[in-house]
């Protein structure tokens, strides 16, 4: 069974490699960790020329002892990343599908 530790590191190590994939020098690429309450972000703010740019692409939380995904902007999905990384799926959450909808999923419901 993986441990909270774990977890923790797995999310700031995919998050720290999806932040290098940034595609242009305009935006920069910004990983928020707050390891004391389990919040972890990925942000990207920048400008294009007059059109200012600023998202979160990715939002992932720790609550009870289970990864929950509360946003993902990825074509990949981080979700599938933890899991080919050893995380059960019992411990993901897809905190962005509706709670009744969860149930449709292999993820846990949460």
């Amino acid at each position: 069974m993986a441990t909270v530790n774990e977890y923790r590191q797995h999310i700031q190590n995919l998050l720290t490699e999806r932040a290098k994939l940034v595609w242009d020098d305009r935006i920069q690429a910004q990983t928020i960790f707050d390891t004391e309450r389990d919040h972890y972000q990925l942000v990207y703010v920048g400008w294009r020329g007059s059109k200012r740019l600023y998202g979160t692409v990715l939002h992932l939380d720790i609550i009870d002892r289970k990864i929950w995904i509360q946003q993902d902007g990825t074509e990949i999905g981080i979700a599938n990343q933890l899991v080919e990384l050893g995380v059960p799926k019992e411990d993901i959450v897809l905190g962005f599908d509706p709670p009744k909808m969860r149930h449709y999923t292999d993820f846990a419901i949460g």
